[in-house]
């Protein structure tokens, strides 16, 4: 995969990442794609999983930073540290 493409799912929203992904796995397993294409199609799809599960791990930690007061209502927010 090029760098170019791996940058351009780097800008991918995980609505369209994985929107991508169901079409490339939908592709494959009608199994009218040429070899070449297959492989290629299933390394972009490997880097759009990936995409996913990282915007996913940010969504999470997102979360997990709410903060509650002493009754356990949520009370606000922390910033979240992404590196």
């Amino acid at each position: 995969m090029t760098d170019t493409s791996h940058a351009d799912i780097k800008k991918l929203s995980f609505e369209r990442a994985i929107e991508e992904l169901e079409s490339i796995v939908k592709r494959l397993e009608d199994g009218k794609v040429p070899l070449e294409e297959s492989v290629a199609i299933y390394e972009r799809g490997e880097s759009l999983k990936r995409r996913c599960e990282e915007l996913l791990r940010q969504a999470e930690a997102r979360v997990d930073k709410i903060t509650t007061d002493a009754s356990g209502q949520a009370a606000g927010t922390e910033p979240l540290d992404v590196q």
